[in-house]
């Protein structure tokens, strides 16, 4: 599984890092509160394709299918059934998302 969290930078770009997920990790241990639960099975819509900015502080968790995020520095990962990020990205430069029959949960944070 994927766990990680994607943020901006002190450069004004997005960068990935990776999140303990380790046995005893904060990340599944403490309890969360969630603002939104969202499930979505939407089209692969065209404004995920350009580059753009998290609309909010959010975990997003891949259910089915899958999504390529980019970067700026032209890194991709591609998540898929089970992994998860933190998008915390909601500013700067922002993303590329290149969704193939993405069905996900956002869990919204603020």
């Amino acid at each position: 599984m994927q766990f990680c969290r994607l943020y901006t930078g002190n450069d004004g770009k997005s960068h990935f890092e990776a999140l303990d997920q380790a046995e005893g990790s904060k990340h599944f241990l403490a309890p969360l509160t969630v603002k939104t639960l969202v499930f979505k099975n939407d089209q692969n819509r065209e404004d995920l394709l350009g580059w753009h900015t998290a609309p909010r502080r959010q975990w997003c968790i891949t259910l089915s299918g899958s999504v390529e995020i980019g970067i700026g520095d032209g890194t991709v990962k591609t998540f898929g059934p089970g992994d998860v990020f933190l998008a915390e990205d909601v500013t700067g430069e922002g993303h590329t998302a290149k969704p193939t029959n993405w069905v996900r949960a956002f869990a919204y944070l603020d």
